[in-house]
């Protein structure tokens, strides 16, 4: 089984980090993993987008996928590129706090989760890419959240140790956010996809 994640925001919002830390994670959880990152030049606010291919055996799939499984969408500037790549029934968490526009809800299975909104309730606003990371694991299960947080700890360098426990708290907060929800269980959601 082979699952497919494309992330998207805009720079300085940490979808590059989120998809090293769910790359981590399903490593952790002993799959196969692909990651495959691609931003613009700029430090903030330009596009930065994330591939990440889960598998339970060697990954057949490129590290450029033209038919994901499922979506992060942290911020709408850079969504319009990504919406032909998914395939019906694909799951989507999309950041409530700052998405604007219109989003098919009969062919895609949406979940918002106001992540910025979350993370600043937190005391820490930089942390929504580690809350949708917590919500994003508790909807598809295709990663534990336990992992999540191990993949955090490993993937956060040396001078940014410091953040570790607030982005813990903010996976942990996600997680639990959607805990609610339907969760589609990923080896089998979007099967017949």
């Amino acid at each position: 089984m082979e699952r497919e994640l494309l992330l998207t925001g805009v720079g300085g919002q940490g979808v590059q980090l989120a998809a090293q830390v769910i790359g981590r994670a399903a490593a952790i959880d002993g799959r196969s993993v692909m990651v495959f990152g691609l931003y613009s030049g700029m430090m903030r606010g330009g596009s930065s987008d994330s591939t990440v291919v889960v598998a339970d055996g060697p990954i057949q799939a490129p590290p450029i996928v033209s038919h994901s499984w499922s979506a992060i969408v942290m911020h709408h500037k850079y969504w319009a590129p990504m919406v032909p790549k998914l395939r019906p029934g694909a799951v989507v968490l999309l950041n409530s706090s700052l998405f604007e526009g219109d989003i098919d809800r009969q062919a895609l299975q949406v979940f918002d989760v106001p992540v910025t909104d979350m993370a600043a309730d937190l005391g820490n606003p930089m942390g929504a890419a580690m809350v949708m990371l917590g919500a994003y694991a508790g909807v598809t299960g295709l990663v534990r959240v336990e992992a999540a947080v191990q993949g955090m700890r490993e993937s956060l360098p040396p001078y940014r140790q410091q953040h570790a426990a607030a982005n813990e708290r903010a996976i942990r907060a996600g997680a639990q956010a959607v805990e609610q929800l339907a969760t589609p269980a990923w080896e089998t959601a979007g099967a017949d996809a």
